[in-house]
């Protein structure tokens, strides 16, 4: 029968990834609603001593597989392993990180234990009567929320959003189990040689774990008036974020964007200058704790979300802001 809510640790050069904490904290909601418990995967190159960070985020066991060939994350190697413990262990529930490696392993993985796999999802909550897992995503270019069910296979899958779901209070004094799992490899396994890693030296801005956002839109008008955006930004403590179009259309970088095709973002304060609302943006940015929007629209949508709204020119009104910043600090 299956049992337990799994999450699929992801780690990189043996640092577990911000994301696998976020799923270990909603799959302790889950399990609890099941009442069952939480188990980590772990996959690397003597990577074991990351495991009891953990435990320590939520976890109840951490089933850790070590092999050389583990080191960098390769498609085969990984999914062999993942799929083995599946088998096995027969889980009720895996969890993904909807990331470079998430999108890539657990289709893999659902294709190979013959089950339905959802991606990026926004919520997950149990059904009280069927005890079912729902799977809420956005669908048809982000003008709904779908909620997925996979009734008639198990393990139910998803792959969900960094920044989505919240990682819980760690606590080094917990207890849990950490189980050693053995996976043979050969020859045929390693289909992808890793000749080199070449790393970029440019820092990405992580908008995720910013506290204040100034993020512009279409409403902005121009590239040149993202100064104005990181001016305020500056005199804010925070950082500069993104509508999509303004992406396409060349004026900021990708890692910037924030919405339903860029990242999920949670701020203690969250300026929508400029931007109109439309729901693929709303669905990355409407957890904020606190909204503040500027648009000449005063029937824009950004408003319905907004604890402030302000109607007017963001360009003109941006720069009188970012002044009685300046002032006030003397």
């Amino acid at each position: 029968m299956s049992k337990h809510v799994f999450v699929f640790a992801e780690q990189r050069d043996g640092v577990i990834q911000k994301v696998s904490y976020e799923l270990i904290g909603e799959a302790r909601t889950l399990a609890d609603d099941l009442g069952q418990s939480v188990v980590a995967i772990l996959l690397g190159d003597k990577i074991a001593d990351a495991a009891r960070s953990l435990i320590a985020a939520g976890a109840d066991e951490c089933v850790v597989v070590e092999d050389p060939v583990l080191g960098e994350y390769m498609t085969e190697p990984y999914a062999k392993a993942v799929h083995a413990i599946v088998q096995e262990r027969d889980p009720e529930i895996v969890l993904y990180g909807a990331t470079a490696i998430g999108r890539d392993l657990a289709p893999r993985v659902s294709a190979r234990v013959h089950t339905g796999l959802t991606a990026d999802c926004t919520s997950l909550e149990i059904d009280k009567e069927t005890k079912d897992l729902r799977m809420t995503r956005p669908a048809f270019g982000g003008n709904i929320m779908a909620t997925i069910l996979c009734t008639d296979f198990r393990p139910q899958m998803a792959t969900v959003r960094p920044g989505v779901m919240q990682p819980l209070d760690r606590d080094e004094n917990r207890e849990g189990v950490i189980t050693p799992f053995m996976v043979e490899y050969t020859p045929a396994d390693q289909n992808v040689k890793i000749r080199e890693v070449v790393k970029s030296t440019r820092k990405a801005a992580d908008i995720t774990g910013a506290k204040v956002l100034v993020s512009g839109g279409r409403g902005i008008g121009n590239a040149e008036n993202f100064a104005l955006l990181r001016d305020l930004a500056d005199e804010l403590g925070g950082e500069v974020s993104s509508s999509r179009a303004n992406v396409d259309a060349g004026w900021i970088e990708r890692d910037r964007q924030v919405g339903q095709t860029g990242k999920t973002v949670r701020p203690d304060l969250y300026m929508a200058c400029g931007i109109s609302g439309a729901i693929q943006h709303l669905a990355g940015m409407e957890d904020s704790e606190y909204i503040i929007a500027i648009n000449k629209n005063k029937d824009a949508p950004i408003f319905g979300v907004a604890d402030l709204g302000i109607v007017g020119d963001a360009t003109v009104i941006i720069p009188k802001l970012t002044q009685a910043l300046k002032k006030i600090k003397g």
